[in-house]
């Protein structure tokens, strides 16, 4: 079997959003959503929907697609499809954009899960059918007060547990958005403590503030605060370019830190984080090196007995996180969130969701061949548009 084309349909979808920069709900949202399509001579075909800022929400840029459908498609033409090492090697060694290389890897593991008639997480060795699934917030979703009850309403729905994406880039005083600096640190202090007091000392909360806390003193301020709240970690507080300072920070707080989150690199720079002392536990997603980058990872931690709490949401993630056991890769991090926001809406071009919460708080891994997808061609093909 050989690849015989790489195509990226574009189309217009709907999905609600939140509005950060002005803590608002954006109700019914147009987004534009990209499935990647591999086709093999035999006729058999691997799909992955998404690779935007959302991971699987939302589509790729023109200029990621054209990246796709040109250097890409070039470079994968007539290989074997299930050489999925290989081509995933190729990618790194041609400094392929991190994105595109992720999109084309998810993408044959679909086709080779698919061929095989199975999930593709039972493809890579199972280890579980479900994972527990925590709530997270978008940031600036109100006051803090907002965020107890929102917090609050999680749990009754079943979550076990909760992450605050605080205030940055917007003021909670006056609601309006900012330029980052100063940070928020009172109005986030306070939310913490709120939540804590709403949800009682049995749910688990998690804290990510995406590497906007730029001075050491701040963060480490926050972390006390936390550590005296008994959160569970303490993700992505300072920018990830400097990374003696993360080594500082987990030698002076007692709460695991979490990072790095969105460090280009993908298993490599985590693998040197490991080492460098300067995460307690790692960061992973599948639009770091795909499916196999992903898988990898968490392999590397598992060897230094460090967790690898998977990034976003999504069919790919999930999949990893059915092949990972819950002893390196615990929570499923279901959402954006916020109040009003309809995250488990229907998305009109899919027949099923791929997460849908149980009354215990598991997201069940789905068993369908390849990554689960079951399109609705019809819609797809009546909502496309140019790149």
């Amino acid at each position: 079997m050989k690849i015989s084309d790489v195509k990226v349909i574009r189309f217009r979808t709907h999905a609600d959003r939140w509005d950060i920069g002005h803590a608002r709900l954006k109700k019914n949202a147009k987004v534009i959503q990209t499935v990647t399509c591999i086709e093999t001579d035999e006729g058999l075909t691997g799909y992955f929907f998404g690779g935007g800022k959302h991971g699987d929400q939302d589509g790729m840029t023109p200029d990621e697609q054209r990246l796709i459908e040109g250097q890409v498609r070039s470079m994968i033409l007539g290989a074997d499809p299930f050489d999925r090492e290989l081509i995933w090697k190729w990618m790194w060694v041609r400094n392929i954009p991190e994105v595109a290389q992720s999109v084309i890897d998810c993408a044959l593991w679909d086709l080779a899960a698919r061929h095989a008639g199975l999930p593709v997480y039972k493809l890579m060795g199972g280890a579980r059918d479900k994972v527990p699934a925590y709530a997270s917030t978008y940031p600036n979703i109100g006051q803090p007060e907002v965020y107890a009850e929102h917090a609050l309403a999680c749990k009754a729905e079943g979550y076990q547990a909760y992450k605050i994406h605080p205030h940055y880039f917007w003021n909670p005083d006056t609601g309006l958005p900012t330029n980052g600096r100063p940070s928020n640190i009172r109005a986030d202090i306070e939310t913490i403590n709120l939540v804590r007091e709403a949800v009682g000392p049995d749910m688990v909360l998690m804290y990510d503030v995406w590497g906007t806390y730029h001075t050491f003193e701040e963060t480490v301020k926050v972390g006390r605060e936390l550590e005296r709240l008994d959160f569970y970690w303490y993700e992505h507080p300072m920018p990830e370019y400097r990374v003696e300072t993360y080594r500082r920070l987990c030698r002076e707080l007692s709460i695991p830190i979490l990072a790095p989150e969105i460090a280009a690199g993908g298993v490599f720079t985590r693998a040197e984080w490991i080492l460098q002392g300067a995460s307690d536990m790692s960061r992973m997603d599948i639009r770091r090196g795909g499916i196999t980058g992903c898988r990898k990872t968490a392999i590397v931690c598992e060897a230094y007995g460090q967790r690898c709490e998977v990034h976003m949401a999504g069919w790919g993630n999930l999949q990893v996180m059915g092949a990972t056991h819950e002893d390196t890769s615990e929570w499923y991090e279901k959402g954006l969130l916020a109040p009003g926001v309809d995250y488990d809406a229907p998305h009109p071009y899919l027949k099923r969701n791929c997460d849908p919460m149980d009354a215990e708080g598991y997201v069940a891994l789905p068993q369908v061949p390849g990554m689960g997808y079951e399109p609705i061609w019809d819609y797809i093909e009546d909502n496309r548009v140019a790149a």
